[in-house]
């Protein structure tokens, strides 16, 4: 990984290939001169979509050659990142890119950035081919005031945090001034926050969580967490296994965790039971949150740290506490969901009614 990257000076001329299908994550790119053997391909970016392109290469044309370059160190990308430390399952896919990786005819090097270390004109001019499959790194803002405050961190920069990447080693979120934490979203990389945030720190010690994280977190005072989606549990982007590590009976499920949903907010309109009819997914989801609403009130606990579900509800404001510099409170418009009109799908829709959910 420490090898030096050298660019022999030939000049090849370069075609844009037809697109390939490459992860969802990634942005992926090709370029092409001759594609005499032996083809030499550059893939930049060594994450999944990085090295499933270079395997199907290897194994799709005899005696081609893969360099594989990343502006880490280490490779694999979101795997390593990405992946909640207390799902070691879904890494073992490690495996199989460490074996790519060991091809003699494909190399990795480490800590090679394009368009300081190297320029998108330079690998053109070295390869027949090359894959652009470095995905994204980069934030959406909301564009509500208040965004700017100190406390508030992307979902991103909080996984890569406790995931031990090198951008966000020096993040240190405060976990110590408040009891209250707020997550936007809904979907699979929300629940994660979720659980790692509430989780049982002694079963974290046993995961690859990084060591500065876990100490963050052995003396963080959150005891609530609030997972806010502007529509209802029907449409919940999380899929039903990562809510049963939270809701159900699950060898990795949460403990000493009790979980608050409001009935209303279970009510089903004609319209969410045509989706979960269409929807095994939805449907599993919405199932696995009505029986929690219901067993979770029958052992409820004030010993316990608490999960709550907001649904219907969007963030307009993100409120400073008393020193002016930090947040204090979330302003949240209730919503309601209605047609859009072109697709069938139900959007949210603002109701003019809010209301302040305060964390720190």
């Amino acid at each position: 990984m420490g090898r030096r990257l050298l660019l022999p000076h030939t000049r090849r001329l370069m075609l844009f290939l037809r697109p390939m299908r490459y992860s969802a994550s990634a942005t992926a790119t090709a370029t092409a001169g001759s594609l005499r053997d032996p083809l030499h391909v550059c893939v930049v970016g060594s994450g999944p979509a990085g090295f499933y392109t270079a395997e199907k290469m290897l194994k799709g044309r005899e005696g081609v050659r893969v360099d594989i370059i990343d502006r880490l160190p280490t490779p694999f990308g979101l795997v390593r990142s990405g992946v909640a430390p207390d799902h070691p399952e879904t890494k073992i896919v490690v495996n199989q890119f460490s074996r790519v990786a060991a091809n003699p005819r494909c190399s990795f090097f480490g800590n090679v950035t394009l368009g300081s270390d190297l320029s998108l004109s330079e690998l053109r001019k070295t390869y027949d081919v090359v894959v652009l499959a470095y995905g994204a790194e980069s934030d959406r803002s909301f564009g509500i005031p208040g965004e700017d405050l100190r406390g508030i961190h992307s979902a991103r920069e909080f996984v890569w945090w406790y995931n031990g990447h090198p951008d966000m080693c020096n993040l240190a979120p405060d976990l110590t001034n408040t009891d209250s934490a707020v997550v936007l979203g809904q979907g699979n990389v929300a629940l994660d926050v979720a659980r790692i945030l509430l989780r049982c720190t002694t079963e974290l010690a046993s995961t690859d969580i990084a060591d500065y994280a876990l100490d963050a977190l052995r003396s963080s005072t959150i005891r609530k967490v609030y997972l806010v989606g502007r529509r209802g549990p029907v449409q919940a982007a999380c899929t039903a296994k990562e809510l049963r590590e939270i809701l159900g009976n699950y060898k990795m499920c949460l403990k000493n965790v009790n979980v608050y949903i409001k009935e209303a907010d279970l009510a089903t309109s004609p319209a969410d039971k045509e989706e979960m009819r269409n929807s095994r997914i939805k449907r599993r989801v919405y199932e696995l949150l009505s029986k929690a609403a219901t067993v979770h009130q029958e052992n409820n606990d004030n010993d316990r740290k608490e999960l709550h579900f907001v649904f219907f509800r969007k963030p307009t404001k993100f409120l400073p506490s008393e020193d002016g510099s930090t947040v204090g409170a979330m302003e949240l418009e209730k919503t309601l969901l209605k047609d859009d009109g072109a697709t069938g799908k139900q959007v949210a829709v603002g109701t003019g009614e809010f209301e302040e959910l305060k964390c720190g």
